[in-house]
């Protein structure tokens, strides 16, 4: 390769004519070293520079330059890492090709707070349940990528969450209960067991027929989750009514690996028993509200429902507390009956003393 020097030693161009140079220099142990600079004048400067520390003993902090990571390549990582660890894993896949389309190609250490903000501000149509599920996958997306060392920062993390509505609860009610199982034994008698199964253990849709039968433990009367919603191995107790429930589908679905016999989802029934049973605004997942429901209407707490129910926080458990207005009044006279002092309706002395003086003056 020919070089382009200057008249100053320990400057010249790898490529002559390109404008970019680069200095030659001893360190302060001797070493040479060759460093990009940049402009003849900035060159010139830099030389000076490093001639000067090597003088006084000083090592030059040289930037270790690094190749910057595109999101794509973060973004697949991700998605590995979904794959094994994630029950969202599919859903992930699907909302990470659209991260993909904004991102792609970008490095991932040129994305801001502000522009991840910006493109989900133009996607009108997103509830603010939609906004945090993107941002939460792009947090994660970042955290890891973080872990390998391939960025320094988490735009993700400092853009804005939106404040979600709890929603309204939609339970089961006793009499719409009556005339859904009055349907499905007409209609999908078969059924009846997969219903009982959904009330009785809160499981969600993909947990229940995703379940193997190696999953269930008639002895222990315990069902296991191999993988939950919040990628942790979880166990769900069986009461009586699961217990026969699992008996019924064991009888039909024995032979099955499976607990529902390999069927995805209860779409293929469900659905026209609820609407042949009149009942409005109903689907599969009301059945694991009508199960939190009717645990608070039991008398159970609302810590207990969280751990049947499998949540992390107690937030999404709160919005059961309504269906059992006294268990805050029955907590207090708990603790009143265990640590307060008898509450005597006869009046102090002095009360009475008081009491006395005012009759007198009337």
């Amino acid at each position: 390769m020919i070089y382009a020097s200057s008249k100053t030693r320990g400057m010249f161009e790898k490529i002559p004519g390109s404008g970019t140079w680069w200095i030659r220099y001893a360190d302060a142990r001797g070493c040479i070293r060759r460093e990009k600079v940049g402009s003849l004048e900035a060159a010139e400067a830099r030389l000076k520079i490093r001639r000067e520390e090597a003088k006084i003993g000083i090592m030059p902090l040289l930037a270790r330059q690094r190749r910057a990571v595109p999101f794509k390549k973060i973004a697949d990582d991700a998605l590995v890492y979904a794959d094994d660890h994630k029950r969202s894993a599919k859903v992930d896949h699907s909302r990470m090709k659209k991260l993909k389309e904004w991102f792609g190609e970008r490095p991932a250490n040129s994305i801001t707070a502000k522009e991840i903000e910006c493109h989900f501000e133009l996607e009108k149509s997103w509830e603010a349940g939609t906004w945090n599920r993107y941002r939460s996958l792009l947090s994660l997306t970042y955290r890891l990528a973080i872990r390998a060392g391939e960025v320094k920062e988490n735009p993700a993390r400092q853009s804005r969450h939106r404040t979600e509505s709890s929603g309204r609860v939609r339970f089961l009610l006793p009499k719409e209960e009556v005339k859904l199982r009055k349907v499905i034994r007409e209609k999908f008698p078969q059924r009846e067991p997969e219903l009982d199964l959904a009330l009785n253990t809160g499981l969600r849709l993909s947990e229940q027929y995703g379940a193997r039968w190696d999953d269930v433990d008639f002895e222990r009367r315990v069902f296991t989750v191999p993988l939950d919603k919040g990628g942790q191995t979880s166990h769900v107790p069986l009461n009586a009514a699961a217990l026969k429930a699992l008996r019924d589908l064991y009888r039909q679905h024995g032979k099955s690996g499976f607990v529902c016999g390999g069927r995805c989802s209860s779409r293929s029934w469900f659905e026209d028993a609820v609407n042949a049973a009149k009942i409005k605004g109903f689907t599969w997942h009301c059945l694991r509200h009508t199960f939190a429901s009717r645990l608070v209407m039991s008398g159970a707490d609302l810590r207990t429902v969280a751990e049947l129910l499998r949540d992390k926080t107690l937030a999404m458990v709160m919005r059961y507390a309504h269906v059992a207005p006294d268990y805050k009044l029955a907590a207090v006279e708990r603790m009143g009956s265990s640590f307060g002092v008898s509450v005597s309706t006869k009046l102090t002395p002095a009360v009475e003393a008081q009491k006395s003086a005012s009759t007198m003056v009337q």
